[in-house]
């Protein structure tokens, strides 16, 4: 589970309020004014993501404004300074920690509030420094690193540290800070020098597996990571055939919902939520495997095996028909629709497009596409 949460949420149109729509620094900042989450309750967020199956948490300690959600002793911008007056990161940790889910913490690189911070216009930065602002990239890179203590000395284990916002400059003091007081934390490949992980952002790379350590993510939201009034919510299936894409090839995919203000997570991403955790925890198995690759495919489908001989198909994009084959010599014991575990017809046949090679195929038919359109069919053949 990822979230997104700040004081943007008190506007609830976009967590890059101030970039997107050129709010001044003095008018932004009044919204921690009016930010006061007093529903903010970290075991229904948690009953939350263990209802979709979720086992890790990665929370926004600091996004692009700047707003620090923890009671930090570098600036006086956070969350200490609101109506709440209470640390909410230390809420959370507790919680997580209480109930053994795994806390990560999102820290941006950008910060459009820290008169140091570099604003020239660049990647996600503000186009020009705000008045009286002191660019020092240095004094900046500094506060980041007492940031960084904080973060990693005052909140119990944290298994993932997730940069935004690549600056294309090598501090690597910073991530040998967070290694030093965090040993077992994985670090993203998205700050001030190498990571361990890479972080697709709403797209799927191309390929059947990675080689490479990989966290995809993305939002419950089409419009917004952050909470958004008559946001567009993705259908439980987009996000099912995405999450199996990622999974399928070995890979973690961290899904974000955008808290209000108040603390309360929207009933439309409840609801999305719940739903793809419905689905994620009937296929599961088919993710505790290896991915496969066949010489060819059959309809766009996807595979995952065990070494006992169990293997998955997946079809991430839908069935394109009541059946497919696979090139296979030996009648399985049982194949099964994982989604609900019903059995289904199964025949080794020589099949008409393969009549001229003399071979037999695993022929799976009888299958109800049209029903299953609305998710992610994936198939178990034990053999």
């Amino acid at each position: 589970m990822f979230v997104h949460w700040g004081i943007y949420s008190v506007e609830g149109w976009h967590e890059q309020l101030q970039w997107r729509r050129a709010v001044p620094k003095a008018e932004y900042v009044r919204l921690a004014e009016r930010f006061n989450p007093v529903h903010f309750n970290p075991d229904e967020w948690l009953d939350l993501c263990e209802s979709a199956g979720m086992s890790y948490l990665c929370f926004t300690a600091k996004h692009h404004d700047g707003f620090c959600m923890w009671d930090t002793k570098q600036t006086d911008y956070n969350i200490i300074n609101t109506p709440y007056h209470q640390d909410v990161l230390a809420i959370l940790a507790e919680a997580c920690h209480r109930r053994g889910i795994r806390l990560g913490l999102y820290y941006s690189c950008p910060d459009w509030h820290h008169p140091n911070s570099l604003n020239f216009g660049r990647h996600h930065q503000l186009p020009q420094p705000n008045p009286g602002d002191r660019p020092d990239l240095l004094k900046y890179i500094d506060f980041v690193q007492q940031q960084v203590v904080e973060l990693c000395s005052n909140y119990g284990e944290i298994s993932e540290f997730f940069w935004d916002i690549p600056q294309e400059m090598n501090f690597p003091q910073l991530n040998e800070t967070i290694r030093r007081l965090q040993p077992g934390c994985l670090i993203n490949d998205r700050g001030y020098g190498p990571g361990d992980y890479s972080t697709p952002e709403r797209e799927i790379p191309p390929g059947t597996g990675f080689t490479h350590p990989t966290e995809a993510c993305d939002s419950v939201g089409r419009c917004s990571w952050g909470y958004r009034t008559n946001e567009d919510y993705y259908t439980p299936v987009a996000l099912e055939r995405n999450i199996d894409k990622i999974l399928s090839r070995g890979g973690n995919f961290l899904l974000n919902v955008g808290p209000k203000s108040d603390g309360t997570i929207p009933a439309e991403a409840t609801d999305v939520l719940q739903k793809v955790g419905k689905w994620f925890k009937a296929v599961k198995e088919s993710f505790d495997a290896e991915p496969f690759a066949f010489d060819e495919t059959s309809g766009g489908a996807i595979f995952t095996r065990k070494t006992d001989g169990t293997l998955y198909v997946h079809f991430p994009d839908g069935l394109l028909a009541s059946g497919f084959e696979l090139p296979c010599e030996q009648m399985p014991k049982t194949v099964s629709l994982l989604n609900n575990g019903q059995t289904l017809n199964a025949e080794l046949a020589v099949m008409p497009s393969h009549a001229l090679l003399g071979r037999k195929d695993l022929h799976v038919f009888g299958l109800d596409a049209e029903t299953l359109a609305t998710t992610v069919p994936i198939v178990k053949i034990v053999f």
